[in-house]
């Protein structure tokens, strides 16, 4: 069997500029589930949506660079902007995009999925999203594990 992994990924950011959250959730060929949420003050939406790309990618650090990745997005514009040589969201966060970018290039298997907005994968993700941004309004920059009896209710 070759081996393969999921992630999906989502965030927000509320004003935009404003508090931010990220969320994303792994799983392996084994079924083997992880997922962390995170969040920022004084933000934007498209450094959260970087943010989120650029931790699902650094949680799969440990396996080969041939794996086969598939990321699942909320964002649209995901896809074309981390392609793009320099397009918008290279100027409005180059240090995000910049990272985004390098993670992406360390895997030469990884396919890009949008995933809808109204399925519960992506109800499950803006839910952890918005505790990351919620968090970040009291304690500043923040970072955990998506608790284990959490991610048991993944719909995916």
């Amino acid at each position: 069997m070759t081996a393969s992994v999921d992630l999906w990924t989502a965030s927000l950011c509320k004003p935009d500029p404003g508090y931010g959250g990220w969320a994303f959730v792994r799983r392996n060929t084994e079924g083997v589930i992880a997922g962390a949420a995170g969040g920022e003050r004084r933000t934007t939406g498209i450094k959260m949506v970087l943010t989120g790309v650029i931790e699902a990618l650094a949680a799969i650090a440990d396996l080969p660079a041939d794996t086969a990745v598939t990321l699942h997005f909320a964002d649209p514009d995901l896809a074309a902007e981390l392609v793009a040589a320099g397009g918008a969201w290279a100027t409005a966060e180059p240090d995000a995009w910049a990272a985004a970018r390098q993670a992406v290039a360390a895997r030469p298997v990884l396919n890009l999925a949008p995933l809808s907005e109204t399925t519960p994968i992506a109800g499950f993700l803006k839910a952890w999203a918005d505790f990351g941004l919620d968090t970040a309004k009291t304690r500043g920059t923040f970072k955990a594990a998506i608790p284990r009896p959490n991610l048991m209710k993944f719909p995916g």
